[in-house]
């Protein structure tokens, strides 16, 4: 866990523009009638998660073969990551709920698009390995 404090400026990037992203995300396609989004409890809550979120992308991104290039891993990693456990973990937690397919594709669709910006921010301004 020592790269995420080797990290912490990539990491807190990619966090911010993840939360910029969500933001304007549910402007346009979020339900407008859930004033409560916008709590302070709330964004707490959307700051860690997101945080998280961008400490292991970052740490997959240290960890990825350079064989296939950075900007190929940058732009793999939050895929597969996303299509091996975000898009299953919501399709069934939201379809268990009867939520509809249009909001189940934007709602995991955020997210993909959330896990690629934070991959990108994360590779542009570099990560540091610190173990060498």
């Amino acid at each position: 866990m020592i790269y995420i404090v080797a990290n912490a400026f990539a990491i807190l990037a990619a966090t911010l523009a993840g939360l910029v992203l969500g933001a304007l995300w549910w402007r346009v396609f979020g339900d407008r009638t859930v004033p409560s989004a916008a709590s302070l409890p709330f964004v707490i809550v959307s700051f860690v998660a997101e945080f998280w979120l961008a400490s292991i992308l970052a740490g997959a991104l240290i960890l990825a073969p350079p064989q296939a290039g950075l900007w190929v891993m940058t732009i793999a990693t939050p895929i597969v990551i996303w299509i091996g456990f975000v898009l299953p973990a919501f399709v069934v937690a939201l379809g268990r709920r009867r939520t509809s397919i249009g909001s189940i594709a934007v709602e995991t669709g955020h997210w993909l698009g959330v896990m690629l910006l934070q991959a990108i921010v994360l590779q542009a301004i570099g990560l540091i390995n610190p173990a060498g």
